[in-house]
């Protein structure tokens, strides 16, 4: 039994939806174990900026550090490329600022939802992978001076018109920290690592690849290999199941769980972890959320899929509170619902109930409460 303080960012969109759910399944996982959660909720992104004027307070900030990990939902809404302040800077503030450096993405299939992808099931039966995202680095930080997090970009005017300016910035410490993050998981997994540059290409990527081999002679049980980001997208759809642990930049990792998301069914299936060197008395101190955004079309219209989100507390339990047995239940309650017949809209099959948020999360919560480990 234990107190657990969780920051809770609903952000924008579907945010406060499917977080709202995520939070009624770890009440019931208080209620079953024995645990006090105590929740405390903030704004975030466009919500932040219309209350606040600002996508993340200090304040909110604080309250985020002084918490045992933070979820989050959604941030984000119909882009304005010309707005000087964007909700998606408050992202890029909580991963830099609290050095969120090492995302989690773990991509499963689950035998019930093969008919819900549109690649064959034959090609998906088995998969089960894990991208390792490099989150702090890269195009969407840039080395611009002065250098601002969250605004990796300039457009400037030139005498041959507007110029645009993103630059791919990485050093060699941030390189090995998550590679060694992807090696040592990979340890615990199936002992295979592969690494996704574009190094035919990119300098940065040269560099990505120079490490990568050196750190893999550290860890010569572990099977590795590099491969080009887009040989990569082609073989995640040609042969998912031959990867274990894929360890990437931070532009190609989020293009490529994107992608991954479908060998699952929808994207919102996919959670996940945010994690650096912190530790609170519980836990890796980490930032959970769906990897789905804000989704505005269908916001307040209860269509969307609160199983990411569900999952990305199922993994705030693993890391952050070190509870295995309590996100184990989470997990194989999720899959007793789908395996039940219970679909989202996203999701939808012939034969199969349809539910809305809601619904879905008391039908994962109520398996929550009942599931045997």
């Amino acid at each position: 039994m234990g107190t657990y303080t969780i920051t809770v960012l609903p952000g924008d969109g579907i945010g406060a939806e499917v977080t709202t759910q995520a939070i009624e399944v770890l009440k019931v996982i208080g209620e079953r174990y024995g645990h006090t959660f105590t929740f405390h909720q903030a704004l975030v992104g466009l919500a932040a900026i219309a209350a606040e004027g600002e996508p993340i307070s200090d304040a909110t900030i604080q309250l985020c550090q002084q918490s045992d990990a933070i979820l989050l939902g959604a941030v984000g809404g119909i882009p304005q490329p010309d707005a000087k302040v964007k909700p998606e800077q408050a992202l890029f503030r909580l991963r830099k600022g609290l050095q969120f450096f090492a995302n989690l993405r773990p991509v499963r299939t689950q035998k019930a939802l093969l008919d819900a992808s549109t690649i064959k099931p034959e090609v998906l039966q088995g998969t089960d992978l894990l991208v390792v995202r490099e989150l702090t680095g890269g195009l969407y930080y840039g080395h611009l001076e002065p250098s601002t997090p969250g605004k990796p970009s300039e457009i400037r005017q030139t005498a041959n018109g507007i110029e645009a300016i993103d630059t791919l910035l990485y050093t060699e410490a941030e390189i090995e920290r998550i590679l060694r993050v992807a090696f040592d998981i990979a340890k615990g997994r199936h002992k295979k690592v592969t690494s996704v540059d574009k190094a035919n290409v990119l300098s940065s990527s040269v560099l990505w690849r120079r490490v990568a081999n050196r750190v893999a002679a550290d860890y010569p049980d572990v099977t590795f290999e590099h491969l080009l980001v887009d040989a990569c997208a082609m073989h995640l759809i040609r042969r998912p199941t031959s990867f274990d642990v894929i360890v990437t930049e931070n532009l190609f990792g989020d293009i490529l769980t994107d992608e991954a998301s479908m060998l699952a069914g929808s994207m919102g299936m996919l959670p996940s972890a945010s994690l650096g060197t912190r530790r609170t008395k519980h836990g890796i101190f980490g930032l959970y959320e769906p990897i789905h955004g804000s989704a505005p079309d269908i916001a307040g219209q209860d269509k969307a899929n609160p199983i990411a989100t569900i999952l990305s507390a199922a993994m705030l339990l693993r890391y952050s509170l070190e509870l295995s047995q309590e996100a184990d239940a989470i997990e194989t309650a999720v899959e007793q619902c789908i395996n039940a017949g219970y679909r989202t809209e996203d999701l939808r099959e012939e034969g199969k109930e349809v539910l809305g948020t809601k619904a879905m999360g008391q039908r994962i919560a109520s398996a929550v409460a009942r599931v045997t480990i």
